[in-house]
């Protein structure tokens, strides 16, 4: 079953999946969806050496790549944000640490980076590697936060990309519209990473109405057959999925961190800031539930909770990566990941191609028992 956006970019599956994984992105344009790279935890070095890779392995099937685009950065440098973090904050998580026992990083060690990856959240980054966009042939490009700019719009259409952006409210699909990308994706409340605050039911149809006649990608909570075929019934042309890759065998998570979401309930997510400093979806740990105590300090804003964070987050990469700690004590407790409502469905570790496999063919079952209830009512 295809759609008009599926026809347009030659994809067999209106499945568009957002992975920072190279390997989900290339499993799945190779099983007939969409895979789309998340390029903003990584260095624009290793985005070069990703981008490399999953057009080797695709060939001239259809990939695309994902960054944050906000609207607005604190300009400092790295030195100056480091000096305008508190020394409440850098106490707090030194206290975490001696409390669940995470050792100080070996500095003759490869470090892990963690869930912020090598992320700096800044223009500089996303400009160098919005030049590797244009050095290499995705056939889209989506922006996760903030509105792309007009000169990336241009350029992009020149190449023959399309051009996409997240929105978690129909005035922020509007404003998409209006710049000139060429879908949008309708980012629910269920959605693992940022995400906003209207629920799926409500938001995908509202979105959909706001923007016609351009497509609108529904996300959020979206893993199974059932939730694509609700998709486009609420007016969506495809869904954008990022969470149920999570716990794939092409997945690079740490093994620790994949067991964890792979017993976790569609309740034990948690959205705060204690991440990025915006509101995200992750797992919820015992990381969230720490500064959730009432002498934990309030989260800085971002970019700040990033820096804050960033050497005490490859601290506790590190020490669940070595071994010697379960998913309930020391690391392994701290360690999160960003998650949709969907993880209490992600019991099985399956292949990308057979996720894929799976939700078409349940797509297809919901599909047909939806038109045998309405010949049966007349």
């Amino acid at each position: 079953m295809t759609t008009a956006i599926c026809r347009q970019l030659g994809i067999k599956y209106p499945i568009f999946a957002f992975s920072h994984c190279r390997d989900v992105v290339a499993a799945v344009s190779n099983a007939g969806g969409i895979g789309v790279y998340g390029g903003a935890l990584n260095t624009p070095e290793q985005v070069e050496i990703d981008l490399r890779w999953i057009e080797r392995q695709v060939g001239d099937k259809p990939y695309g790549i994902d960054l944050l685009l906000p609207m607005s950065y604190v300009e400092v440098s790295e030195e100056e944000k480091q000096a305008r973090i508190p020394a409440e904050h850098r106490r707090f998580l030194d206290g975490m640490m001696q409390r669940f026992g995470v050792p100080p990083l070996d500095p003759n060690a490869d470090q892990l980076h963690g869930l912020l990856g090598d992320t700096k959240f800044t223009p500089e980054q996303n400009a160098a590697i919005l030049e590797l966009v244009f050095k290499y042939n995705p056939k889209v490009f989506v922006s996760a936060l903030g509105t792309p700019p007009a000169q990336l719009i241009e350029k992009a259409h020149a190449r023959g990309m399309l051009i996409g952006a997240l929105a978690g409210k129909a005035k922020h699909a509007i404003r998409h519209k209006q710049a000139g990308v060429d879908f949008v994706v309708a980012a629910s409340y269920e959605a693992g990473g940022h995400t906003g605050e209207i629920g799926s039911m409500v938001l995908v149809p509202e979105v959909a109405d706001a923007v016609a006649p351009l497509p609108v990608l529904a996300a959020g909570g979206i893993g199974r057959g059932r939730q694509v075929a609700a998709a486009l019934a609420l007016g969506a042309q495809g869904v954008w999925c990022g969470s149920v890759w999570l716990t794939s065998t092409e997945s690079d998570l740490l093994p620790v961190m994949k067991q964890k979401l792979l017993e976790a309930g569609s309740d034990e997510t948690v959205r705060a800031k204690c991440f990025t400093g915006k509101y995200a979806r992750f797992l919820r740990t015992a990381w969230s539930d720490e500064w959730d105590r009432p002498e934990a300090p309030a989260p800085l804003p971002a970019p700040l909770q990033t820096a804050l964070i960033a050497d005490y987050i490859e601290r506790i990469a590190a020490s669940a990566a070595s071994g010697k700690v379960d998913g309930s004590t020391g690391a392994g407790a701290l360690i999160t990941s960003p998650v949709g409502q969907i993880v209490g469905a992600m019991n099985v570790s399956l292949s990308a191609r057979e996720i894929v496999r799976e939700m078409m063919e349940e797509m297809t079952e919901a599909t047909m028992r939806l038109t045998e209830v309405f010949e049966e009512a007349g």
